[in-house]
């Protein structure tokens, strides 16, 4: 008697292979899509250690809202908030992600910034933006700020500025301009001392410029910035007859050298 061929067994379908790989790259991609905006808080709160703060974030990381703090560090005393809220659009793309910053207190319009991955760092690009900050906000990053307690408005200006991190050394390109004005303290009763101007010019070897638009107490100096360190040279003086008024501040923001006050950072 001939026998029969043994039937050979129906092979495990495959299908729920490709079920169980969409279902995962669905939960993945929610996860991204939709991830709450307190994960960008908590990010960058870490990254600034904890002298940008984010409270109250509502929406995801690509779109949301938030009040910004200025803060003296994790644990520090002093924070200071800026007035209204931000809110935030980011957009990825093959090269960086592109980000919109809509800060209707300090900014007629929102202030675009591009992040491009570099190799061995990264670069993070303005686009040619004009924007106004009080000076009261500097009083929540802590000392020396919050003993000067100055007051007025920071005019901020950039042409084509971009920084670059490669590894430790950070690379400088384009201008920014600060302009100070009416600036005032607490430890002088003239109000206002003056109006100044900070310049950073980018390059191989970029250069930081201060000078004295106009005012009783007198601010110049410059420094040059290495790709990792800094250094800065100044000097302080009064104009004649507001020296007394002056005395207090000259001991305060430098070392004194008869009537003047010599700045030195790095």
């Amino acid at each position: 008697m001939l026998s029969r061929p043994p039937i050979p067994e129906p092979r495990p379908r495959r299908g729920w292979r490709w079920a169980l790989l969409g279902a995962v790259t669905g939960v993945l991609l929610a996860v991204v899509l939709f991830a709450p905006a307190r994960w960008l808080s908590a990010a960058l709160s870490s990254w600034s250690q904890g002298r940008l703060v984010l409270t109250n974030p509502r929406g995801t990381v690509w779109n949301g809202t938030a009040a910004v703090v200025l803060a003296s560090g994790a644990g520090g005393m002093q924070a200071v908030s800026l007035p209204g809220l931000l809110h935030w659009r980011m957009r990825p793309s093959w090269n960086g992600i592109a980000a919109s910053l809509d800060l209707p207190c300090c900014a007629a319009q929102p202030i675009e910034l591009k992040a491009s991955p570099r190799a061995g760092g990264m670069q993070l690009a303005w686009q040619d933006s004009r924007s106004r900050w009080p000076a009261t906000l500097l009083m929540g990053l802590g000392a020396p700020w919050n003993t000067l307690k100055l007051e007025g408005a920071l005019d901020l200006n950039t042409k084509a500025f971009s920084m670059q991190w490669d590894g430790p050394a950070l690379r400088i390109a384009g201008q920014a301009t600060l302009d100070a004005t009416d600036v005032s303290s607490s430890l002088s009763t003239l109000r206002p001392m003056g109006s100044y101007r900070l310049t950073l010019e980018g390059g191989s070897r970029p250069t930081l410029l201060l000078s004295t638009r106009e005012g009783s107490l007198e601010l110049n100096g410059s420094g040059s910035w290495t790709g990792t360190s800094f250094r800065f040279n100044g000097e302080a003086s009064a104009a004649p007859g507001r020296e007394d008024a002056l005395s207090n501040l000259l001991n305060i923001i430098g070392r004194r050298d008869n009537a003047r006050s010599i700045i030195t950072l790095g």
